[in-house]
């Protein structure tokens, strides 16, 4: 097992130190490839898409919409259990997702002067679902899942197909379970700029959310001028900050959990011993599993298990600001308290970041990339739209005019006033 730093935080390098912060990043061949994909798409449509398709996929499709009867087929052929999983994390995501609702608003600012907020949800939106190296249902329930409970009127998933160019049955089931309205075989780069831009078979989309790679995560950003997005979310993410007294098996297993995603997953822990750092390591080497080259890869280029605690180790949590925060400490709602950037966190010895990935009902699609500084997880907020309004009396207007045209004059805005004074002629 290779990491791409150990040892205490004190002693890394700056470049070392400034290499685990900065994980992720566009990469250029991300950025030529993207940018190919996008001007593919933009051009020749669906034509594009098949031709991608086969190409990144292996597959070869006759049609790019997968039909509602084969979400349901695949939903009788999975185990009773399996189903009954999907809809038991459906229901703890839809329940904490309403929870969330907010309320449209309207007060009386002045005498005679109202204004208010409505909350509108979005007409489409599009959700990327991962595939490729595994399916994940999971992402379809907390994509669709929030969308649906805001009120959005369609909900389009994008997947990626197997080589058979059929998307597998748990992500279909899914698909059934939470309410989705379309399904597309496409997945990647492409997928994403086809609901962005629309093509005969696919609809432009509102609002494009959900994670993926570096592929997708720059195609995301390359459309945020043209259709909304969540966050320019890329491959998963992991920090555990421990105490004394946390059990190193539990530390490595957080890391590993996370750094099976993708080979560009970031995986950190911070302790305060260099005994429970070995023992962290041990653990890891122990525990690499079947998908060991995915593991060991993603460590190599973002892993780090450094030594450091109080306020250093709170200063590095917060300078990292992880999708997952993993808090393995005595009394973690008191270091959670002491901490302000992260996507999600996971308190305690039995609060484990796979819980969250699938049942616990806050949503598992995140900001990764330091982005937990000024992005949240997804939610039901995603999905809303809040416009204003106001509505001024005769009588409102008459006192406020004289404080817009003042500072329409401050700004050098005459006609600004002179639709106040048209008005206040009128009386």
């Amino acid at each position: 097992m290779r990491l791409l730093a150990t040892g205490p935080l004190r002693m890394l390098s700056p470049g070392l130190r400034q290499k685990v912060l900065e994980r992720g990043g566009l990469e250029p061949e991300v950025a030529r490839d993207v940018g190919e994909i996008a001007r593919a798409v933009r051009e020749r449509g669906d034509a594009a898409l098949r031709e991608l398709t086969e190409r990144f996929d292996g597959a070869r499709l006759a049609t790019l919409e997968v039909p509602r009867a084969e979400w349901s087929a695949a939903l009788a052929r999975l185990p009773r259990d399996v189903q009954e999983a999907l809809r038991a994390a459906h229901a703890n995501v839809e329940r904490f997702h309403r929870a969330l609702l907010p309320k449209p608003v309207e007060v009386e600012v002045a005498p005679g002067l109202r204004a208010g907020r409505r909350v509108l949800p979005l007409g489409r939106v599009g959700a990327y679902v991962p595939g490729g190296r595994a399916a994940y249902p999971s992402t379809v329930i907390m994509t669709a899942t929030p969308a649906k409970v805001a009120g959005v009127r369609e909900v389009v998933v994008a997947t990626p197909p197997g080589k058979d160019g059929k998307v597998p049955d748990a992500t279909l089931a899914a698909c059934a379970v939470a309410g989705v309205d379309r399904v597309f075989a496409v997945g990647g780069a492409q997928a994403v700029f086809a609901l962005a831009f629309g093509t005969d078979s696919i609809p432009r989309v509102d609002k494009i959310v959900g994670p993926g790679n570096a592929w997708v995560a720059a195609a995301k950003a390359a459309v945020a001028g043209l259709v909304a997005i969540d966050s320019p979310a890329g491959p998963s993410e992991v920090l555990v900050l421990a105490d004394e007294a946390a059990d190193p098996e539990w530390i490595a297993r957080e890391m590993l959990a996370q750094a099976e995603h993708d080979p560009r997953a970031a995986c950190v822990a911070l302790v305060p011993t260099p005994a429970l750092a070995a023992a962290v390591e041990k653990e890891m080497e122990r525990a690499l599993g079947p998908r060991r080259d995915v593991v060991e890869a993603s460590l190599a280029r973002a892993g780090a298990v450094l030594v450091a605690q109080g306020e250093e180790a709170r200063a590095f949590a917060d300078a990292y600001a992880p999708e997952h925060l993993v808090v393995l400490t005595r009394e973690p709602r008191a270091t959670l308290d002491s901490l302000s950037n992260y996507g999600s966190a996971f308190l305690g010895p039995w609060s484990s970041v796979a819980l969250g990935d699938y049942c616990t009902g806050p949503n598992h699609v995140l900001p990764t990339m330091g982005l937990a500084r000024g992005f949240s997880g997804l939610s039901v907020d995603d999905f809303l739209r809040r416009p204003t309004h106001q509505e001024a009396s005769r009588d409102a207007l008459r006192a406020l005019a004289p404080v817009a045209e003042t500072l329409a004059a401050l700004e050098g805005l005459p006609n600004h006033a002179a639709a106040l004074r048209a008005r206040r002629e009128r009386e």
